[in-house]
């Protein structure tokens, strides 16, 4: 079956990225500056805008920040997952990444805590792409 929902545009500063998520990983870029790492993917770091940039194995966990039910879509693969969950994950290395929330029950938004424990997780769009999605562990 086709994958239906968007597929991110990968570029060459991005590959790192995606050939860490192929193998389940977590791969996030990390400047030698100011040792901070960032998402997403850029070619300056945003804190202390050096361009000296490696790639760094994250330990793929975080926390909930903030969520959103979603409950209409104009259009696109989402519509089969109505509603569904947006969130916010402060990841462990620091900054922030966007993310379809899995693990829990867009029904019962009251059940989702923010601050819970999160762990990331790679859905296969196709051959060479595998998207990251996070999932609550733990309340």
């Amino acid at each position: 079956m086709a994958y239906e929902k968007p597929i991110p545009r990968q570029g060459q500063h991005t590959k790192p990225f995606w050939d860490g998520a192929k193998e389940g990983k977590l791969i996030l870029p990390h400047c030698t500056e100011c040792n901070r790492v960032h998402w997403y993917p850029r070619l300056i770091c945003p804190f202390c805008h050096s361009n000296k940039l490696d790639w760094i194995e994250a330990s793929g966990e975080g926390t909930l920040y903030t969520f959103a039910v979603q409950h209409r879509l104009a259009a696109g693969g989402w519509v089969k997952e109505l509603p569904f969950v947006t969130a916010f994950i402060d990841l462990k290395e620091g900054d922030r990444m966007q993310t379809v929330l899995r693990g829990v029950d867009p029904n019962k938004p009251e059940d989702i805590k923010i601050g819970s424990k999160v762990k990331v997780e790679f859905e296969q769009a196709n051959d060479d792409i595998f998207i990251p999605f996070w999932r609550v562990v733990e309340s």
